[in-house]
């Protein structure tokens, strides 16, 4: 897939105002729960879990020590966040999640391999981005295999629109991190023009625009099966730069509010 074709072909999406707020680029489902999960949801809840809404302050301050803070939106059944807070001691992960299966999956992984540097919200991200994250507050944010809305009349569920874009980009810190990736090709040339567009992100990939999977990046369950069934893997990568002169970013104005 060339750079200059595979960004030709992708509509660039335009934000709606009069949507913002009432699309959700989720749909809640019950699912089914193992007794595991069901017990990891009793009993780990108050010692992971984030209650929301509440203000939580400093998200930093909801951890043992104050790290630099990582959010992973939507982590599904939690294993790559799990790994990567095991791995990576020296920062806190804040994953948010709206499926109790996943949260009570990600809990009992918590809990059993002692991982103390992470906290979870079962909660709709792009309130989490709006209400509870301080901006600038954050060193780097992860969307892996979100839901890609693949029919035409879906795109607009999708949460990778420009209004989201915006208040990635005002929580992270100056040099963070957006790092994305999805097994849906169309899905990838639609985050790479709408985030290649901003003024604010650099993206770090090669020629193609996307980077290799990092080191970092364990193959999640939505990878494996994307790649059962034929799909590629596009995995994105911005840093945070300057901000506009035009910019406020302790005061962001806010593309949801109608």
């Amino acid at each position: 897939m060339s750079s200059k074709d595979a960004l030709d072909d992708a509509p660039a999406p335009v934000f709606d105002p009069e949507a913002a707020d009432t699309i959700k680029s989720f749909v809640r489902r019950k699912g089914r729960m193992t007794i595991a999960q069901r017990d990891a949801l009793e009993l780990e809840w108050s010692r992971f879990c984030l209650e929301w809404p509440s203000p939580m302050g400093q998200a930093a301050s909801q951890f043992e020590r104050a790290q630099p803070l990582v959010m992973e939106i939507g982590f599904g059944n939690g294993e790559a966040l799990a790994a990567a807070a095991a791995r990576d001691p020296e920062r806190n992960y804040l994953g948010v999640e709206v499926h109790l299966p996943g949260v009570g999956h990600l809990l009992h992984v918590l809990s059993s391999r002692q991982i103390s540097n992470a906290r979870i919200l079962c909660a709709d991200a792009v309130a989490v981005l709006k209400s509870g994250i301080e901006p600038g507050s954050l060193d780097e944010v992860r969307l892996y295999f979100p839901d890609p809305w693949p029919k035409t009349k879906q795109k607009k569920r999708r949460i990778v629109q420009p209004a989201f874009v915006e208040w990635v980009a005002s929580r992270l810190r100056l040099g963070g991190r957006f790092h994305l990736a999805t097994d849906w090709e169309p899905y990838a040339r639609w985050m790479r023009k709408l985030i290649d567009g901003s003024s604010v992100f650099a993206n770090v990939g090669d020629v193609s625009g996307f980077v290799p999977r990092p080191q970092g990046r364990i193959e999640t369950h939505f990878e494996r099966r994307g790649l059962k069934l034929g799909h590629g893997v596009w995995d994105l990568m911005y840093l945070r730069t300057e901000v506009p002169a035009n910019t406020a970013l302790q005061r962001p104005r806010d593309p949801f509010q109608v």
